[in-house]
């Protein structure tokens, strides 16, 4: 009884929260969180809206989107593309550009459900190859519409059960002034290119396609324009060819009136212009394939094509005729020249590639891309994929030793390395921007994994000083790094960006561009009217800056250069920034306070330049209401925009600021024909403004009205203010300046920030350091340690005191000279040009001379540092490591600096030199000769014997060794000289005991002797049959090789037979030599040619005796012989050939050589006597042809691959 009574109190306890909910559900115009469960943050496409008026280096006239009838389609679509941002700003101005480098034409979705139309205008991004950092969020994958068989939230079906409410009273719902027009016949199409021709204009194109991502390609697309906003489309398949199909929508930026329209690679490479927006068009061949476009700032017909074989192309009759300016050319690094900067309107900005790892910073003129034309702004190579050209700085990256040095020139000036506090030591580094005339840089430090430090520069974009640590970064969808860093559009000087501090993601405002941070403060108010207790520091407000997964989910951000102050983002509060409960937040007063306008995802666009705001909701569903605010998303009014509910897809607005008409594209079931809803909310706004609509603000910063050094008002309509504001309003009223204080400095570079907020020199700064260009009788500014804020307009106050000061150049004596090469490296190769730099940091330029030894007897004075500006070039003539020396000296002192530089040669081939038969525990020497001979600083590593993990490294090219077991060992030597490693290896039988002796033939040899490796293996091989056959010799006991070189030589080799104690070698001896003293060893080389083998009056290796029992006799008689036979020798090689010497060298194994890895060097060692690998092969004319150094011989030196001479 007690358990069914129990039961039944937990019932009506349900059945009562239920009805609660349920009550105060019908109660609210605005979804209570509160009320439903889950979590509705979660990846869509983004609704985009466009500015016709943004920057002319690319036209921002396009909305590409998609839908979703396909999870897995979607989000390849998604994917492939990448987005860029208005330079305006505003609403929803960012939208994808799969193939436009730069602020170019399209953009592109996939069909889906709405998402985020807020924009990421001022996003910092940059591309992985890149060092550029661009902006605007990028696609990710898994974009698109609800997965099939998704579980719907409560929320999504209570919504669901709202719109079935709506609809059946619908004559007392607000009503927007739409019509709908549908695609007919695309159902089928799944990404959409849409552009609006510009402001004031009537006419819309779009480009409907049915992309194939299990092909990759295009495989129908559609043409449609309409004349009347988006009321009707007219189909164009038929003026651009029935058949053809089209893959992607280009606009001029100067003129969008001009549209180019590219075939799908697959069928046809053509494109087709038009110049009457869109009515008419012409068809042109392409012989190369466009991978992106970039379209020239000022000229309206110039245009660059990127093609997929690394070839940039150039017309400038708007893709009528191509030519082709460059070859090898880097992706995406490839700029047009900017005005009052570079001296020829034509000039292109280049990086091309020179070999892997090395890359060259060229400039061409458009049309004449010569080497005679061609420019080097930079004297060097360049890492690949590092330059960067970005207003009036241009960066390039030098890698040294693995550290890279990143060089900046400010107004097309010299290059010089950027200057980051000493022991930054960055492990990458990213420019955010250039506006304002200073560069904003990302730094990853190396302590550093997932967060950036921000560093602001000078007006030379050389010095740098701390701005921000730890700012939060995510990467890309194409390993791009994404900063969290957003730029208000409006207010010059005001960032937004997300900080980790102790594991805690907070996000943090300036008013003065990064002098003085803080976090925000969270509302006071929710949407209920609820209190809600956020107390500073420990709660605030946190924004999501960062792209997501989907770069168009609710963590973005919007603002506008027409509607300064008020911003619209997403994000929570506490004390650090979550994914969850995430809500839309709205300021009207620049940051100061911020308002909770939804507390789920909204997508929220500007109108009428800010003075009205719509918001379309977050949804799987489809719908058919959005809301409108007239007082900065204090008030929403719910109006019906179809009267069919429609899963949308994207959105897009009437160019301009004004912005009155929009048009939502979406489909009412994902296989259904696109529908255009095109909305005009001009009804809305019955008039124009006057004065009287207008109310005006005060930026400020917490009650501080100075910012930047100004008071600034602004102006703007007051609440419900109805009308239009027209081309003519200015936000902005009035400035006036502020006297200066110390918020408007900065630290200057050497100077770090104390916690009084004054600033002190670091430790490794020392502040008396004046420029090396500082010169007798003239100024320097000597530095206080503060600098003034870029852009800040104070005056007086503080400024004389913070401010640096003009004084005289004294006389000092130099110091901080420093001596490299050009290329950063410590090496050189012989007889290439050296160019050496000195750099003077202290000291009298003009009146310091430089004395430069090169280490090779020869040197340079100069009278001073300023006159080797460009280097010092030297060409060495000989291989080795020379002591290279710079000394500066004027009449105060002198300093020296000192660079060891290493001269070498390519390593072509190693031979390793070792007898064939060695004496057991009997000294051998091992030579690893090398070719050329002299090629610098080299590293020996041998592998002896069965001693393969341990190997011996020597610097010496010769070892000796000794043998302690019989049988045979292998010696494996590799070589390393550079980058450029060599192997050779040899294998040695080694016996108690041997005896040899040298053997001639026949002069009739002679003539059939080609001296080559292979005829003299197979010689040796007839000769130790024959003489096996005359003597009956055991073959196990025999070794036999023909010695390279005229008249032909051979030598035989005795080994003891293992069975018998007592060795046979005199016996065997006796016995070979009376075979050849009667001539009964003989071999027919070729029918007719019988060669006949002697014995020779001396053995070149006489008997090896390493019994205990020999004689002193024995010993000096030996020694004899050996005398006698150089003797002999000498003579023989003077009267053998004259004029001239030949020098003989005994090697064997002659062979290619090649790269090898140290791993397993003894790798196929023979295990018996018969697997033996000999040879004894260096020709005369070798020796005698290879000069000293690099130098190539005139005969042609061919290590042969085939098997050794040696036959065993």
């Amino acid at each position: 009884m007690e358990t069914r009574q129990f039961f039944w109190l937990r019932a009506l306890l349900l059945w009562l929260l239920v009805m609660f909910c349920s009550i105060y559900a019908t109660r609210a115009d605005i979804t209570c969180r509160t009320c439903q469960p889950g979590n509705k943050w979660r990846a869509r496409e983004l609704l985009l809206k466009f500015d016709t008026s943004g920057s002319s280096t690319g036209s921002r006239g396009e909305e590409v989107f998609g839908r979703g009838g396909e999870s897995g389609r979607a989000a390849a679509g998604g994917a492939q593309s990448q987005s860029r941002c208005s330079g305006a700003g505003g609403p929803a101005e960012c939208a994808p550009e799969p193939r436009v480098k730069g602020d170019t034409a399209e953009k592109e979705f996939t069909k889906g459900k709405l998402s985020s139309v807020i924009s990421n205008k001022h996003r910092t991004r940059r591309d992985s190859t890149a060092r550029k950092v661009g902006r605007g969020p990028e696609p990710r994958p898994g974009a698109g519409s609800a997965a099939p068989g998704r579980r719907v939230t409560r929320s999504d079906v209570r919504w669901s059960a709202e719109e079935r409410r709506a609809a059946g009273a619908r004559q007392e719902e607000l009503r927007l002034n739409s019509s709908t027009f549908a695609l007919t016949g695309d159902s089928s199409h799944n990404q959409a290119m849409v552009h609006w021709s510009g402001q004031n204009s009537s006419v819309i194109l779009m480009l409907t396609k049915l992309f194939d991502f299990n092909l990759n390609s295009v495989t129908e697309s559609s043409l449609w324009r309409s004349t009347d906003y988006g009321a009707t489309y007219q189909k164009l398949n038929d003026k651009v060819g029935a058949k053809t199909i089209l893959s992607y929508l280009y606009v001029s930026p100067n003129n969008k009136r001009k549209i180019m329209l590219l075939t799908d690679p697959e069928v046809e490479s053509s494109l087709l212009i038009s110049s009457d927006e869109g009515a008419t068009y012409q068809k042109y061949r392409l012989n190369f394939y466009i991978l992106s476009l970039l379209f020239h700032p000022e000229q309206e017909d110039w245009i660059l094509a990127y093609s997929h074989d690394q070839k940039l192309y150039s017309s400038v009759e708007f893709g009528r005729r191509w030519q082709l300016v460059h070859e090898r050319v880097a992706p995406n690094r490839f700029y047009w020249s900017k005005m009052g900067l570079d001296k020829e309107p034509g000039l292109i900005h280049l990086e091309t590639s020179i070999s892997e790892g090395q890359a060259l910073y060229v400039t061409c003129k458009l049309q004449n891309c010569t080497d005679a034309n061609k420019g080097k702004p930079f004297p060097g190579y360049i890492d690949p994929n590092s330059l960067v050209v970005q207003d009036e700085y241009v960066f390039v990256q030098v890698s040294t030793g693995g550290k890279p040095i990143y060089y900046v020139s400010a107004k097309r000036d010299v290059f010089t390395p950027m200057k980051l506090p000493k022991y930054t030591m960055p492990k990458d580094l990213h420019v955010i921007s250039t506006d304002e005339n200073r560069v904003v840089a990302a730094v990853q430090e190396w302590n550093q994994n997932e967060t950036y430090n921000l560093y602001v520069s000078d007006t030379s974009g050389v010095f740098y000083t701390l701005a921000l640590e730890n700012v939060v970064s995510s990467m890309g969808p194409e390993g791009n790094v994404m900063v969290d860093l957003y730029e208000v559009a409006g207010i010059k000087g005001m960032f937004l960006a997300n900080k980790k501090t102790d594991n805690q993601v907070k996000t943090y405002i300036t008013y003065n561009r990064g002098r003085d941070w803080r976090l925000l403060q969270a509302p006071s108010r929710d949407l209920r009217g609820s209190s809600i207790h956020c107390v500073l520091p420990y709660c605030s407000l946190h924004l999501h800056l960062h792209v997501s997964a989907n770069p168009y989910t609710s963590g973005n951000i919007a603002s506008r250069d027409s509607a300064p102050g008020i911003i619209v983002a997403s994000g929570s509060f506490g004390s650090e920034l979550t994914a969850g409960n995430v809500s839309v937040y709205i300021t009207s007063d620049a940051g100061n306070t911020w308002r909770q306008i939804f507390d789920e995802e909204y997508a929220v666009l500007y109108l009428n330049k800010g003075g009205a705001l719509v918001a379309i909701r977050h949804t799987p569903l489809p719908i058919r209401h959005l809301w409108l605010s007239l007082d900065e998303g204090r008030q929403w009014n719910k109006y019906s925009f179809t009267n069919t509910p429609l899963f949308v897809d994207g959105v897009l607005g009437e160019p301009g600021d004004e912005t009155l008409i929009m048009t939502i594209f979406g489909h009412v079931s994902h296989r259904s024909e696109w529908q255009l809803v095109k909305i005009d909310f001009r009804s809305i706004f019955n008039r124009r403004c006057t004065d009287a609509d207008y109310q005006t603000w005060h930026l400020h910063d917490q009650g501080e009205p100075c910012l930047m050094g100004l008071k600034r008002i602004y102006r703007k309509l007051k609440s419900l203010s109805r009308c239009v504001m027209g081309s003519m309003y200015a936000a902005s009223m009035t400035s006036g300046p502020c006297e200066c204080s110390e918020a408007d400095f900065e630290c200057d570079y050497g100077f770090e920030r104390r916690t009084d907020g004054k600033c002190t020199p670091a430790f490794w700064f020392h502040p008396s350091s004046m420029s090396r260009s500082c010169t007798t009788g003239m100024t320097f500014l000597n530095r206080t340690g503060y600098r003034k804020v870029v852009s800040n307009n104070c005056t007086a106050g503080v400024s004389v005191e913070y401010t640096a000061r003009r004084q005289k150049c004294p006389i000092q004596a130099p110091r901080g000279l420093y001596l490299v090469t050009s290329e950063g490296a410590l090496t050189a190769t012989l007889g290439s040009n050296v160019t050496f730099l000195v750099f003077l940091e202290e000291g009298d330029s003009a009146r310091t001379s430089i004395t430069l030894d090169f280490g090779d007897g020869h040197a340079l004075t100069y009278s001073n540092v300023s006159s080797i500006e460009d280097g010092i070039k030297h060409i060495y003539k000989t291989v080795g490591i020379y002591r290279v020396t710079a000394t500066g000296e004027n009449s105060l002192g002198s300093e020296t600096a000192t660079l060891y530089l290493h001269v070498t040669c390519q390593l072509e081939h190693i031979h390793l030199s070792a007898p064939f038969v060695a004496v057991r525990n009997k000294e051998v020497n091992l030579t690893a000769v090398l070719w050329p001979s002299q090629v610098g600083t080299v590293t020996y590593i041998w592998w002896i014997g069965n001693n393969t993990e341990q190997p011996l490294i020597t610097l010496e090219g010769s070892v000796a060794c000794t043998f302690s077991r019989e049988g045979i060992s292998s010696v494996t030597v590799q070589v390393s000289a550079g980058k450029t490693i060599l192997q050779d290896r040899k294998t040695i039988a080694v016996h108690e005991y041997f005896k040899s002796h040298l053997l001639a033939f026949s002069s009739n040899l002679d003539d059939h002797n080609p001296d080559v490796a292979e005829w003299r293996l197979d010689v040796s091989r007839v000769i130790k049959s024959s003489l096996i056959q005359a003597t009956g010799v055991r073959e196990d006991q025999l070794l036999v090789t023909v010695l390279p070189g005229l008249p032909t030589t051979a030598e035989f080799f005795l080994l003891p037979d293992k069975r018998l104690k007592d060795g046979n070698l005199e016996q065997l001896s006796e016995v070979l030599l009376g075979a050849l003293n009667q001539n009964l060893v003989q071999f027919t080389l070729r029918p007719e040619v019988q060669v006949t083998v002697y014995a020779a009056h001396l053995s070149a290796a006489p008997l090896v005796d390493t019994s205990e029992n020999h004689s002193g006799s024995a010993m000096l008689m030996l020694l004899s012989v050996v005398v006698v036979g150089l003797a002999v020798f000498v003579i023989y090689k003077f009267k053998r050939k004259i004029p001239g010497l030949n020098v003989y060298a005994q090697m064997q194994n002659e062979k290619e050589q090649e790269m090898m890895s140290p791993a397993d060097p003894t790798e196929a060692t023979p295990s018996s006597q018969q697997d033996l690998v000999h040879s004894l092969e260096i020709l005369d004319t070798e020796l005698n042809s290879r000069p000293i150094g690099c130098m190539k011989p005139h005969v042609h030196v061919k290590f042969s691959t085939e098997l050794p001479t040696y036959v065993v």
